[in-house]
């Protein structure tokens, strides 16, 4: 299984992250990941492609992600990009009084 790879592992570790995995059988877990692969896969590898190397590619992707977060309107949200989704969820929210340590 690719999360049980000793490079993957080790990538993990140096990037002090940890790895997310779902429980064995439940396939909604990975939902959101597969539908994000999907219209990667539909809008920019197959509609876009072929690039000529790797810097291409990288190129291709950095502004696919800017797009599809700053631009592409998402029906699930109400046809607005997640980063004014995000932005009205946080300005919506009460404000948080840190409170003084004693």
């Amino acid at each position: 299984m690719q999360y049980r790879a000793i490079r993957y592992t080790e990538r993990l570790a140096e990037a002090e992250a940890v790895a997310s995995v779902g429980a064995k059988g439940d396939s909604y877990d990975n939902a959101m990941a597969e539908a994000l692969n999907s219209l990667f896969k539909a809008e920019l590898i197959r509609n876009k492609g072929p690039w000529t190397g790797i810097n291409d590619l990288e190129v291709a992707v950095a502004e696919y992600i800017d797009w599809y977060n700053h631009r592409r309107l998402h029906g699930e949200i109400g046809y607005i990009p997640p980063v004014e989704a995000e932005t009205n969820f946080y300005s919506n929210l009460p404000a948080i009084k840190m409170m003084e340590r004693v």
